[in-house]
């Protein structure tokens, strides 16, 4: 069913066997994909649901559920420094390509960008798009922004990793194989973490790490260290 629609419902659109569709959604889905009545399209609730629908007169009616098997096997936080630009939004897009389950920005000592309460709302579509895309069966969570201080104090994963380009670091995909339980992975700013960050990670359970030798941009970071994780856990 690769080839039908994916639109992303809030749970409580989901009456019995009606999908009641918001009027951006109709439009969508009978002016832009121009589908008629009878024809069928997948609702997924961003919670692990999918169903099977058709568009009716009005509404949209659910045919049965769908089993979707598209999630990794381990729950992975990307924790990254909010970058210049509109950069974190393209983060997003790939980051919930590769399976991600939470992305938290984080305000760094280098960190320019101050995002207004829109920007969040526009990354949450962003994401809920991209999961659309790309078949999966959540929708990742976007937090709003914290400080670099109170996001590692607050993490309680299994395993805590910070991406460190200088320095002589194990290599994250050292480190990956075999791996279970939660996973959250910092990546850093424009010029890299303070000196003082990485020690206030290291005091909060966090194991600096290397992606490699080269100098990652702020924004190709998460990306190379996502497709290490899940590229393992797949395995």
């Amino acid at each position: 069913m690769a080839q039908l629609q994916r639109i992303t419902i809030a749970p409580s659109q989901l009456q019995e066997s009606q999908i009641l569709l918001t009027p951006q959604q109709e439009h969508y889905l009978k002016r832009v994909l121009r589908l008629r009545e009878g024809e069928q399209f997948i609702a997924m609730d961003g919670l692990g649901k999918w169903w099977l629908a058709q568009i009716n007169a009005e509404q949209a009616q659910v045919l049965k559920p769908l089993v979707v098997a598209t999630e990794l096997p381990v729950a992975i936080t990307l924790m990254m420094a909010l970058p210049k630009g509109s950069g974190f939004e393209e983060v997003v897009r790939s980051c919930t390509e590769l399976g991600v389950a939470c992305i938290a920005p984080v305000l760094s000592d280098r960190t320019l960008l101050n995002p207004s309460p829109q920007k969040l709302e526009r990354w949450r579509r962003i994401a809920a798009e991209a999961a659309e895309q790309s078949e999966r069966a959540f929708v990742p969570t976007i937090l709003e922004p914290v400080t670099f201080k109170e996001a590692v104090t607050n993490s309680t994963a299994n395993h805590r990793y910070i991406c460190e380009a200088r320095g002589e670091y194990s290599h994250l995909q050292n480190l990956i194989k075999p791996i279970t339980g939660d996973v959250v992975i910092a990546t850093g700013p424009e010029g890299g973490w303070t000196d003082k960050e990485i020690a206030e990670a290291i005091a909060s359970g966090f194991q600096p790490v290397s992606l490699g030798s080269r100098i990652l941009r702020a924004v190709t970071a998460p990306v190379v260290a996502l497709s290490l994780i899940s590229a393992a856990c797949e395995v």
